[in-house]
């Protein structure tokens, strides 16, 4: 198993090399502090004890500040354990390049805290009848007692749904896809959407259910887009040669022609004259007596 503790910045879109619009979770994951190995012999389970994102030490108590001092640590705001994880050392840092492009994680959080909320909101009842004749509020919940009187019990069951504080829950979110990890900025960047406001923090862990699977993406960098500009101008000037070799195979088959109708022409001009020759020889030795060939008429 392999986690990491990191910080929700936010969302971005992002788009794939096939057009496909993605839409991204940012995490900033601070590298994790280990603070204490557990073995299975001492605590019952193998895991590590990690400390996550700095803060002065005048913040915390003096539990929490004789927990860093014991492994000469810089105080961090926060504590965590993770079980089933081994091949670290104290003082060793768990970063974000322990995870890879296209691993499923599963990552959890604190959903955005939403107050005393009514029974609509909490629990999408329905609305009542909005005409000015309704009998109860509009918003109203109904009823929510059992029955009444007779041998129904006069009192509200237990997990009723009402009115009542919303969010602020731990949550998980299973099966979701890491598109990016940038290890210079110390950011992960995950496809959808994760429990929390921005600010608040998260844990990312391997996938229970597809911890074998991957699914990467090849997103669209400003260095793919540069390639990807490269090579439209590069189509579009091979298109503007190929227009340019259509043309002038079009000129050169029109001048072919035209020198073919030109030799047909001189051809047949030839032929005329010689015909007008002849006919002319013809009619000049009628007129003499004689044959073209010189001999005498009979």
């Amino acid at each position: 198993m392999k986690y990491i503790m990191g910080t929700k910045v936010g969302m971005v879109q992002l788009f794939d090399t096939t057009g496909k619009q993605l839409a991204a979770t940012v995490v900033h994951c601070e590298p994790n502090k280990v603070l204490e190995i557990k073995s299975a012999s001492k605590h019952g389970r193998d895991g590590v004890k990690v400390g996550y994102l700095t803060t002065n030490e005048k913040k915390l108590n003096k539990a929490k500040v004789g927990i860093f001092k014991k492994v000469n640590s810089p105080a961090k705001q926060h504590i965590a354990t993770f079980s089933d994880v081994k091949g670290f050392n104290v003082g060793d840092e768990i970063k974000v390049s322990s995870f890879t492009k296209g691993e499923y994680v599963d990552v959890q959080g604190v959903t955005k805290g939403r107050g005393f909320t009514g029974a609509i909101k909490r629990w999408n009842f329905k609305i009542g009848p909005l005409s000015h004749g309704a009998g109860y509020v509009h918003r109203y919940q109904g009823s929510v007692a059992f029955g009444r009187g007779g041998s129904a019990p006069q009192r509200v069951p237990k997990g009723k749904k009402m009115a009542g504080q919303y969010g602020h829950e731990t949550r998980t979110v299973q099966n979701l896809i890491i598109i990016d990890v940038m290890d210079k900025r110390d950011l992960i960047l995950i496809l959808g959407a994760i429990p929390g406001p921005a600010g608040s923090v998260v844990t990312i862990k391997s996938s229970y259910k597809k911890a074998d699977k991957k699914k990467e993406f090849v997103i669209i960098t400003k260095e793919i887009q540069e390639e990807i500009l490269k090579q439209n101008e590069n189509l579009e000037n091979k298109e503007a040669l190929h227009a340019a070799n259509e043309a002038a195979e079009a000129a050169a088959k029109k001048e072919a022609e035209a020198e073919e109708a030109r030799k047909t022409a001189e051809a047949v001009a030839r032929t005329k004259e010689k015909e007008a020759a002849e006919k002319a020889a013809k009619a000049a030795a009628a007129k003499a007596g004689t044959t073209p060939a010189g001999g005498e008429k009979k």
